[in-house]
């Protein structure tokens, strides 16, 4: 079972999910971050009110707490449409999915979370849904089965998804809209924890808040989580303040070091270079050692430290590879691989 991290951007429950909302911008105008994706959705959201029709139905993927949910609230927001939210493991067998849509009203946005892990059953009775506005329900069962097509008012269906390359390619092919949310600047993390700052009435020096910007993963949800363990830190330990040295106690007493790695990703990277030589080693093997589950670390801890810049992992035909920097980051003395030629230039050398 994976433990709870500070740093992983996994929502922690719904007294998280409350806080955040707080901070939660419900604008195009207001949102920070993913110019490009945020021009595209614009667009296409002022084309369908203009012609007064819902949007395209809309699929965002990307690492957990970039944004999906965020920005499937600011659509429903810009088109005036309520929106409906369910998480895709809550939808078990059709009957659940049909009693959603036909509540839908005209114009509604249906926001599925994790939809990678709908059942198949549920997956095909959207199908229909998503492209015929229509579902098919079967009233009885045997000889006596009846099927009533019901027609479903114009909706939009948007999917959220860590794990893209789950979803099948008729359901993938059924969203005109599929985007894909990135990792965050710091420059975009300071602006965003200098507004929250300010919501939360605090007093907080630029410096303690790009320390922050940069230890939060590129990671909206980790930043404000980071955010107010630093403002609980400064109101017991220091006068309230978040200095640029409050800010540092306060992430050294969680384990989060200069580049926003815990002791889960240390032990990660540790794995790979003690136990198998740096690798290629499969995520199985790695996730064998460490006692934690396959996914846990494909979702959560491979993503950050595959796009640190520079990297500290490496995915290859082979397996995982820790690079140069990782050996680095941890102290440890960096050999090259076996197979090559220490004296030849390699993939690991080429951020130089």
């Amino acid at each position: 079972m994976a433990r709870e991290r500070i740093i992983s951007g996994e929502s922690s429950g719904e007294v998280e999910v409350r806080q955040n909302f707080a901070l939660r911008p419900t604008h195009f105008e207001d949102y920070i971050g993913q110019d490009s994706l945020l021009q595209k959705l614009r667009i296409a959201v002022t084309a369908a009110r203009d012609r007064k029709e819902p949007v395209e139905h809309v699929l965002l993927h990307g690492p957990p707490g970039l944004g999906k949910t965020t920005l499937a609230h600011v659509i429903a927001t810009e088109m005036a449409a309520q929106v409906h939210v369910v998480a895709g493991p809550a939808l078990t067998k059709g009957a659940d999915l049909s009693g959603i849509l036909m509540r839908l009203g005209d114009g509604d946005v249906l926001f599925i979370d994790e939809i990678h892990r709908l059942p198949a059953v549920v997956e095909e009775c959207l199908y229909s849904a998503m492209e015929d506005r229509k579902i098919d329900l079967t009233n009885d069962s045997g000889l006596h089965a009846q099927v009533m097509t019901i027609p479903l008012k114009p909706f939009t269906l948007i999917g959220a998804t860590t794990r893209i390359g789950l979803l099948t390619g008729p359901m993938r092919g059924r969203f005109g809209i599929v985007e894909h949310l990135e990792f965050y600047t710091p420059e975009s993390l300071l602006t965003i924890l200098t507004v929250n700052a300010g919501l939360l009435k605090l007093q907080a020096d630029k410096d303690a808040l790009w320390e922050l910007a940069t230890r939060s993963r590129g990671t909206p949800r980790v930043a404000n989580r980071l955010l107010r363990r630093v403002r609980d830190y400064a109101q017991v330990e220091a006068n309230g303040k978040l200095t640029l040295d409050v800010t540092q106690k306060s992430l050294q007493l969680e384990g989060i070091d200069e580049k926003g790695l815990d002791e889960q990703d240390r032990a990660f990277l540790r794995v790979m270079i003690d136990t198998y030589d740096g690798g290629p080693v499969g995520v199985e093997a790695i996730a064998a050692t460490m006692g934690e589950e396959r996914d846990t670390l494909e979702d959560v801890i491979e993503p950050y430290l595959l796009q640190t810049k520079p990297a500290l992992v490496m995915r290859t035909r082979q397996g995982r590879r820790a690079s140069k920097h990782a050996y680095e980051h941890l102290g440890v003395k960096w050999h090259p691989p076996k197979e090559l030629n220490g004296d030849e230039p390699t993939f690991f050398d080429s951020e130089k």
